[in-house]
């Protein structure tokens, strides 16, 4: 099944558990996202990623430039743990991890999380790639991915009993954008999937298929 088909399918049981007004509310502050046009100040193919390190879900140091030196790199951003669209698609790119090695690539996915929600989400979802901590969005800033949820969406998540400094250790309410990329050893970007729409992903197919091309 493809990713947005599972998406699909959790729409429907979402439009159907929530109430006709939150429903709205998410809808509408969407809409008034996505006309901000942020993506557009994001990184887009054809241009060179500045390397950079972070710790992963182990503690571990994850350096960019050292991935690169064994093959092309695939970069997942995601909001956290505690978005169901997120697990949705790190558990898609986990399922096609064996024929993302194939093509000599490696994955990795970045969120703000604190370290120890960072390991959560990887053992919850039994991620077999690094998941790597950008505390504060300083890579996700470099990207040019970064934006503020809007004050009626961080009131509603509170709600949901989503705490935010528990999550990221700050109040800040400032996550990336979902984006996907693929950057080829030369550093540079040959695949970007940005949206400010939180509910569309890239599919795993297409980014293996774009792997696939550049390996020929």
């Amino acid at each position: 099944m493809s990713l947005k088909a599972q998406i699909d399918a959790y729409n429907v049981q979402k439009e159907a558990k929530l109430p006709a007004d939150v429903l709205a509310l998410m809808n509408t502050t969407n809409a008034e996202l996505i006309a901000q046009h942020i993506k557009d100040n994001a990184l887009q193919v054809g241009q060179k990623v500045t390397n950079f390190s972070l710790a992963n879900h182990q503690e571990n140091t994850v350096e960019l430039a050292t991935l690169l030196k064994q093959g092309p790199v695939i970069i997942s951003f995601y909001r956290g743990g505690w978005c169901p669209y997120c697990n949705l698609e790190l558990k898609a790119l986990n399922d096609y991890l064996p024929q993302f090695k194939a093509q000599n690539a490696q994955l990795i996915a970045i969120s703000p999380q604190l370290p120890d929600e960072t390991l959560s989400t990887a053992q919850k979802n039994d991620l077999e790639f690094d998941v790597l901590s950008d505390v504060s969005n300083k890579i996700a800033k470099q990207f040019g991915l970064l934006f503020t949820l809007d004050e009626r969406i961080q009131a509603l998540y509170t709600e949901f009993g989503i705490d935010f400094e528990h999550y990221y250790g700050d109040k800040s309410f400032q996550l990336p954008l979902p984006a996907t990329y693929v950057i080829n050893q030369q550093g540079v970007i040959t695949y970007a999937f940005v949206t400010e729409d939180y509910t569309l992903r890239a599919e795993p197919f297409d980014v293996l298929n774009v792997l696939k091309s550049e390996s020929k």
